[in-house]
């Protein structure tokens, strides 16, 4: 099933190239849970084995997608306003809790969190809603947006090549799978641990003394 899907995403990256890429990663960041993790590494394999494009390229388009899916989560909660997304937001995944959760990280972070939320699971989509009710300046929230998201890319792309190196992993070889799998997914859960749980759970109190 592994190698059919990769199989696939190339056969879709042929025809779709950087355009694509922007697509998958405009929805990752909005609404939809599309993992970035699974866009830029294989686009990223694809374009180290075929030449067919550019890691440079898988970046920019991976960074634009992102910010037009972080500059809708912002217009839509400085539009809407806070009392609408808190009760019509669980109906596109996300609920009040993780909304007041990212409002928490916003405070405890500030500006400089936009950049880091970019480069984080569960927060990353999250975070434009905040800076939208707070009406953040916009161009500040693109710049970080885009610089934070263009670092993600870049980092997802060297992991790409790595994994593609690993042949018996692009053969499906299910124990090569569940090493990688396994290794991305406690890499992943140490960060959102460390970074991002302790700040996005409710306790207003825990997170006022850290202040």
């Amino acid at each position: 099933m592994f190698h059919s899907l990769i199989e696939w995403y190339k056969a879709a990256l042929e025809t779709g190239g950087y355009p694509l890429i922007a697509l998958l990663m405009a929805i990752e960041s909005s609404l939809a849970p599309l993992p970035s993790e699974l866009v830029i590494p294989p686009a990223a394999h694809f374009a180290h084995t075929s030449g067919r494009m550019s890691m440079l390229g898988i970046v920019i388009a991976g960074a634009l997608g992102s910010w037009v899916g972080a500059a809708v989560m912002y217009w839509i909660s400085r539009l809407a306003g806070r009392p609408f997304v808190m009760r019509y937001g669980k109906y596109f995944f996300i609920s009040p809790e993780k909304i007041a959760g990212a409002e928490r990280w916003a405070r405890r972070f500030g500006p400089f969190g936009i950049f880091a939320a970019r480069l984080l699971p569960v927060v990353r989509h999250l975070i434009g809603i905040p800076a939208g009710i707070v009406r953040m300046d916009f161009k500040l929230y693109s710049i970080y947006t885009l610089v934070g998201s263009a670092l993600w890319c870049a980092v997802l792309c060297w992991l790409g090549v790595k994994m593609g190196q690993d042949e018996r992993l692009m053969q499906g070889e299910l124990h090569r799978i569940t090493i990688w799998l396994g290794g991305i997914l406690v890499v992943l859960g140490v960060m959102y641990y460390f970074l991002v749980h302790r700040y996005m759970k409710n306790d207003d109190g825990k997170c006022a003394s850290r202040d």
